[in-house]
């Protein structure tokens, strides 16, 4: 596969983030590492006025998220997101959340697509779409 790239989003723990127990909530991970896969395409040239004008945009098809530990009020995190590979109209992120020592705190495994919104389905990875998620020729550089 030809080379690809990472990407990091870093982000600052607040109130609005925690649970009843003090630490954050089990879907805020959820959301937080979609931020972050957002980041990462939009630097690319694909946000959601790219969507919008295209009617193509990424889907989430599959997720595995493991939580490994803790995070706290005003923590602050790293999130690093990079595409494994990417077969026919089927791509496979790995994101990790870690803490400020480096410790990983959750891991976020998901496979992808790239949905036209015209005809409701999977289609195959454009050129732009390739180039958002990081995936580059081998020749070529990112953005």
């Amino acid at each position: 596969m030809p080379a690809t790239q990472t990407q990091t989003y870093e982000v600052l723990i607040r109130e609005t983030h925690l649970d009843s127990f003090g630490h954050m909530n089990n879907a805020v991970y959820l959301v937080l590492f979609e931020e972050a896969r957002w980041d990462f395409i939009t630097q690319n040239g694909y946000g959601l006025p790219k969507v919008r004008e295209l009617q193509q945009g990424p889907i989430v098809l599959e997720l595995n998220l493991k939580f490994k530990k803790e995070i706290r009020l005003r923590e602050k995190i790293k999130i690093t997101s990079r595409l494994v590979d990417y077969r026919r109209k089927i791509g496979h992120f790995r994101q990790e959340m870690a803490k400020e020592d480096g410790t990983v705190a959750a891991e976020l495994e998901i496979a992808i697509g790239l949905f036209d919104l015209r005809t409701r389905r999977l289609i195959d990875p454009t050129p732009d779409w390739k180039r958002a998620i990081g995936l580059f020729p081998s020749s070529d550089k990112p953005l």
